[in-house]
């Protein structure tokens, strides 16, 4: 846990297994579109999945199939899958727990400190879920994809002038934490309980966002 109050001018935050426990209905979605080519490929791909944490779902989609599949997705193709996988999940992401702590986080610190989603979950389905769940409110931005996280950052600190130690990006994946690295802002980790971590030795991590300070 974070024991020491330390300050920021902003904070980011990725949005699933950050805010909301909803990393295993987004693993189940890639089962459902790949079991009917049988388990070595669904194994495959929620080993790319699990590896690429972060990475917008049509990126790891065209990887999958041509990977896996031995498949060239035209561009169509690829969003019609985006769209089923979208089916599989948005409403369940809107209905899922929060994680501990976050939703009492929100509430506390975003009349006085600038927040920030930055997720690779598509931008328009990322806002229709934190309207529906009630959070969009909290929120100076959110961000999603198809953009990558890096230039989101740079972007946020650009057009607000922030420097770089003086925002804190908390992330659950290591395209976050290469992320906040690319761009010089501080990193710190969240990974759940019975998780192991995936960041590098000494990285600051959390179980949850209860009593976090900033």
């Amino acid at each position: 846990m974070v024991s020491e109050p330390c300050t920021y001018d902003a904070i980011c935050f990725d949005f699933d297994g950050v805010l909301v426990e909803s990393p295993s209905i987004k693993k189940q979605a890639f089962v459902t579109l790949y079991r009917e080519f049988g388990s070595e490929v669904v194994a495959g791909v929620l080993a790319h999945h699990a590896a690429q944490e972060g990475i917008s779902r049509l990126e790891k989609i065209r990887h999958c199939h041509k990977a896996f599949l031995g498949a060239d997705l035209s561009d169509d193709e690829v969003a019609a899958l985006g769209r089923r996988y979208s089916t599989e999940v948005e409403s369940q992401v809107v209905a899922c727990a929060w994680v501990a702590g976050a939703k009492e986080f929100l509430e506390t610190h975003h009349r006085r400190l600038p927040l920030y989603i930055i997720s690779g979950t598509p931008e328009d389905e990322l806002r229709r879920i934190t309207d529906q769940r009630g959070m969009s409110r909290y929120f100076s931005a959110i961000y999603g994809s198809p953009r990558r996280k890096e230039p989101i950052l740079e972007q946020i600190l650009f057009d607000n002038g922030y420097a770089t130690e003086r925002i804190l990006f908390i992330g659950d994946a290591m395209t976050d934490y290469d992320a906040a690295m690319t761009t010089g802002v501080p990193f710190l980790g969240r990974v759940a309980p019975g998780r192991a971590s995936p960041f590098p030795q000494g990285t600051k991590i959390i179980p949850d966002l209860t009593g976090l300070r900033v």
